[in-house]
């Protein structure tokens, strides 16, 4: 778990426990491909299941930036860290935190805008889409955290 987490421990895969923080659930990924997938599916059900079971007003539009996010981040620890990638998601009053830990220490950078580039355009995809963004090492790797408006 992710040292700047404010749980005990993380509830089961896909159990949205209410806390202090708001909503929250979590997932372990294993590090392969289907990994990117899965975190998709997972962050829609969990947006999808607090608009049900707990009436809160989410806009489709953020559930798809939520997805596009959690896309990219967990993309990123796919390519670039060795080992399994922890997912946190936490709904807030007006907005939903993405946390993806995984075991590089290396911290991401965004690079310079160029359309010539192909590919490596990720963190600015997500610095476009999140009211905030933060990477922050831990005692094993890193923990990225990008936050996103449910309006």
């Amino acid at each position: 778990m992710p040292s700047g987490s404010k749980r005990a421990a993380h509830p089961q895969q896909g159990g949205i426990v209410s806390g202090i923080g708001g909503l929250h659930a979590a997932l372990a990924l294993e590090g392969d491909g289907s990994c990117i997938a899965e975190a998709r599916r997972f962050s829609a059900d969990f947006l999808t299941r607090a608009q049900s079971t707990q009436h809160r007003a989410i806009s489709q539009r953020a559930v798809e930036v939520t997805q596009l996010v959690v896309s990219e981040l967990v993309t990123n620890a796919y390519k670039y860290a060795p080992g399994p990638v922890l997912m946190d998601l936490t709904l807030g009053a007006d907005s939903v935190r993405v946390e993806v830990w995984d075991g590089d220490p290396v911290l991401p950078l965004a690079r310079a805008a160029d359309a010539g580039r192909v590919g490596q355009h990720g963190l600015e995809i997500v610095l476009l889409c999140a009211r905030s963004f933060e990477a922050r090492r831990e005692p094993v790797g890193k923990c990225v955290t990008a936050t996103i408006a449910l309006a």
